[in-house]
């Protein structure tokens, strides 16, 4: 992606009054012979580009050049200028873009906007993976993301426990959820009218290897849509099994810290009418009894177990035991 990386120079040699080749080829995340070669590129492109020697020498324009950056307003200029770059965007091989783009905004706007989107930058952070965990490590993530842009079919080979299984897709999109990536692909079925749209987690992809011919997108295809409701199915799809409890108002307002919020709000709505003592009884769809015996004794005596029995017993002995070892 160099002609991004020249873009991004051009503009951090605007906004720069003067940089040597290290400070720059170090901004740019290159080597100082590629800084170099750059260099002399936007030279050969027609931008007046000089070096002065010494001391305080460096690289910079020539005075009163400019290349202007339109069509932004400062609401819009703030914002991307605030924006980081994320290893995230670094991944799909984005950064320098990213880079390119900040540098354009900067070198665009006056001193006093300037100022205020480095304070937004400074106050807002996005960090994408979960407390105790780092990300994952998606060694093909570049190679699948190229395939992405570029609408070419992927033969990959994805780990499947302790085998390797091979599959050939049609690359839709990419998904960022806590750390993790994720592929949306169409699997294309032999002698199938339809093709089933199917994710798979990019750091299980041992191999990819593209293909030289497109595909076609699906007309109307909706990544973020589908992916919410792909999300929403397979959460639902996890609840096999239901329990019946009893919660008191602390214990119905902390439901939400256990369960999933759609599955909160529905118990909730769906909650029979309080006792003497303001207690609901509340059905609850649960993934299973062993999951739900943690996620109840996280309440505490906020709740009372109805049904299954077994699941009543289980907690009455855990309580028991806490009870005897912290009495």
């Amino acid at each position: 992606m160099r002609s991004e990386r020249l873009v991004a120079l051009l503009f951090t040699l605007q906004n720069r009054r003067g940089a040597t080749a290290a400070e720059l080829a170090e901004a740019l995340g290159v080597s100082e012979r590629t800084m170099h070669r750059d260099i002399a590129a936007l030279r050969e492109a027609g931008v007046p580009v000089w070096a002065e020697p010494g001391r305080h020498g460096g690289i910079r324009l020539v005075e009163g050049w400019r290349s202007r950056l339109d069509g932004l307003t400062s609401r819009e200029a703030v914002a991307l200028f605030a924006m980081s770059t994320p290893r995230a965007l670094a991944g799909l091989g984005l950064g320098t873009a990213v880079s390119a783009a900040h540098a354009k905004v900067s070198a665009s706007l006056p001193g006093p906007l300037r100022e205020q989107a480095q304070q937004v930058a400074q106050r807002f952070h996005l960090d994408a993976p979960g407390w105790f965990r780092g990300e994952d490590e998606a060694a093909e993530l570049a190679a699948v993301a190229r395939a992405v842009w570029e609408q070419h079919r992927l033969t990959v080979r994805y780990r499947r426990g302790e085998r390797l299984a091979e599959r050939l897709l049609e690359p839709l999109g990419l998904v960022l959820k806590a750390g993790v990536w994720y592929l949306v692909a169409h699997v294309p079925e032999a002698g199938a009218e339809h093709r089933t749209i199917r994710t798979y987690r990019v750091s299980r992809i041992a191999e990819a290897e593209p293909h030289p011919e497109r595909f076609e997108r699906p007309e109307g295809f909706d990544l973020v849509e589908w992916w919410r409701e792909s999300s929403a199915q397979f959460a639902r799809a996890l609840l096999r099994e239901r329990i019946r409890i009893k919660l008191s108002p602390a214990g119905l307002r902390a439901l939400s810290l256990i369960a999933e919020p759609d599955v909160s709000i529905e118990a909730r709505n769906h909650a029979g009418p309080p006792d003497a003592d303001g207690r609901v009884e509340v059905d609850l769809p649960v993934e299973s009894h062993e999951v739900a015996l943690g996620q109840m004794l996280r309440l505490g005596a906020e709740v009372e177990i109805l049904d299954p029995p077994s699941l009543r017993a289980a907690f009455a002995e855990v309580a028991t035991a806490m009870a005897a070892r912290n009495g």
